[in-house]
């Protein structure tokens, strides 16, 4: 059985882990010091929400995270999940079906008018699961992307 539960920054030491290794399926080097400086941040100012997914056997297998935004066209507030990663060894158990549950709920629970996630366009058992769950991939609009030197 899955349960999943909120993180709190005493989490730091398994979170930031399965966060580095969620940059290193995006194909970002490993570096265990930056994934906890991120999630530290995030956790300390309140500026996301994490999820846990764990099993009796395994532990914490996964995370989900969620960043509170705003749609202006419906001028209500909405979830960003921008993240969510289940070790390899854990998948197919049920951990990101359950994060996602968890986190439609918690977004229910926070008045959130709606989630809203990208996913790889190569990375169809994601894409899958979102469908599988209500997600609707977005036809109408093309999302664009740009560095900006800081």
């Amino acid at each position: 059985m899955i349960h999943t539960r909120l993180a709190t920054l005493a989490d730091l030491d398994v979170v930031a882990p399965l966060f580095d290794a969620y940059r290193q399926f995006y194909q970002q080097d490993a570096d265990p010091a930056l994934a906890a400086r991120f999630i530290r941040a995030r956790l300390e100012n309140g500026e996301s929400v994490i999820l846990l997914a764990s099993t009796e056997s395994q532990g914490i297998v996964g995370f989900c995270q969620l960043y509170p935004t705003f749609c202006s066209v419906e001028a209500k507030p909405i979830y960003s999940l921008y993240d969510l990663f289940v070790r390899p060894e854990a998948r197919r158990c049920g951990a990101g079906r359950a994060l996602l549950q968890a986190a439609e709920k918690l977004a229910a629970a926070n008045g959130k008018a709606r989630m809203d996630l990208t996913t790889a366009r190569t990375n169809t058992a994601a894409q899958s699961a979102y469908e599988s769950l209500g997600w609707v991939r977005d036809e109408v609009f093309y999302a664009y992307s740009k560095a900006v030197d800081a």
